[in-house]
């Protein structure tokens, strides 16, 4: 595929494409980081779907919400005695802006069932690309660094989707870096595994999020109206990442629950740092150990299992300059 100085090679990809899904990987509000991709995709033509690995109680939830086992399309009106609701908080959002209004949800379960619910909205959908989105970056972590972030669910995600090879593309967007040294990520070995992705052929470039334009100012929006609804569990990664759009800088405090812990917002968290997931889950050092989960629980037995048969840890790295 051509690529060219005037247009990342990670857009270049989505836009060759038709129907288009973007994933939220790790649970939460990583479905938000993608909503900016999205809502340009949209305007760009394409059609685009949205998706997230859910974290509320999904089995509460009526009978015709659900298209599949571990698949639920949820609409702003979708009736849950859940509080903490991000994808149903998220179509209000869509709703209230003239945009599609249905978010899907996937259950928090291990790769085999995870790739059963994705399968069956890829051949209901009619999809032809899959970007999963990490609100973080931890989802880049190969399994020997010093810290991995939380990485339960974004290795559900990614082993699912790694599993979909009848998906002509399937990419990984992460955006906010540096933010998950809140949960021990060294961030300076995020940076290496880019670079070993970029020889073998696997990285997909780096650009900004524009605050000024009109799926910065949207997202921006979007994060003002989730705080909204919850003030009391706020997203601390795109809290951080809003403030940094805003042009705020260092220990920015945005919501009591990142307690006494230093913040350093800064202008790289509004990057967005493009992969295959092919290349990703290639150099993945224990994504085969989680092939046959059902359960997250079993994914974190696998994954420290597999740390301790490490002969050492990729130790912590200091930013030279």
């Amino acid at each position: 595929m051509p690529v060219s100085l005037f247009q990342p090679p990670l857009l270049t990809r989505l836009l060759a494409a038709e129907r288009i899904l973007v994933a939220g990987a790790g649970g939460g509000f990583d479905v938000y980081a993608g909503l900016p991709i999205a809502l340009a995709l949209r305007a760009a033509g394409k059609e685009v779907h949205l998706a997230n690995l859910s974290f509320s109680h999904l089995y509460g939830l009526d009978t015709e919400v659900w298209q599949a086992p571990d698949l639920a399309r949820i609409r702003p009106d979708t009736r849950s005695a859940e509080p903490y609701f991000p994808e149903r908080t998220l179509a209000r959002w869509l709703r209230l802006h003239g945009e599609p209004d249905t978010v899907w949800a996937f259950a928090a379960v291990g790769v085999r069932p995870l790739r059963a619910a994705y399968r069956a909205l890829v051949d209901h959908l009619g999809i032809d690309a899959i970007l999963l989105v990490d609100g973080g970056t931890d989802i880049l972590m190969r399994g020997d660094e010093a810290g991995l972030g939380t990485p339960e669910e974004d290795m559900a995600s990614l082993g699912a989707v790694a599993g979909l090879t009848g998906v002509p593309e399937r990419l990984v967007a992460c955006l906010g870096f540096g933010i998950d040294a809140y949960h021990g990520v060294n961030h300076a070995l995020v940076l290496e595994n880019l670079a070993a992705l970029e020889r073998e052929g696997g990285y997909l470039g780096a650009f900004s999020l524009p605050r000024d334009s009109r799926e910065g100012t949207l997202y921006l929006d979007a994060v003002a109206h989730a705080r909204a609804a919850f003030p009391e569990h706020p997203s601390i990664v795109h809290g951080s990442v809003a403030a940094a759009l805003r042009g705020e800088f260092g220990d920015v405090r945005f919501t009591e629950r990142t307690g006494a812990t230093e913040l350093f917002v800064n202008p790289l968290m509004t990057l967005y740092f493009g992969v295959t997931v092919d290349a990703l889950a290639a150099r993945h050092l224990y994504l085969d150990r989680i092939e046959h989960t059902r359960q997250t629980r079993q994914i974190s037995t696998a994954i420290d299992e597999f740390r301790d048969t490490l002969p050492h840890q990729r130790p912590r790295r200091t930013f030279p300059h």
